[in-house]
């Protein structure tokens, strides 16, 4: 039996004005597989998430910035097994 972990980001917005941002940055860094390095860093440093914060953080997880900035562009909602589910409601 194959068991799969399903992570789904729901930003809380109303709390945190980059929440949103945030969860798009995490995601966008699952294309190079550094998904959780990101999410972690960016929970890690969770006050300071503008922009520029956001770009520094992706370079010193270890992406390359310029894939992650395209990559950051398109929004992602939900991963299964590194695969984006659009539509998946």
């Amino acid at each position: 039996m194959t068991k799969y972990f399903v992570f789904c980001n729901f930003p809380l917005n109303d709390i945190h004005p980059h929440a949103q941002h945030a969860a798009e940055a995490a995601e966008a860094a699952t294309a190079q597989d550094k998904f959780w390095e990101m999410h972690d860093y960016l929970f890690e440093h969770q006050k300071v998430l503008d922009d520029n914060h956001i770009l520094e953080y992706a370079q010193k997880v270890g992406l390359d910035v310029n894939k992650f900035k395209k990559g950051i562009d398109r929004t992602h909602l939900c991963f299964f097994n590194k695969q984006i589910i659009e539509n998946w409601n």
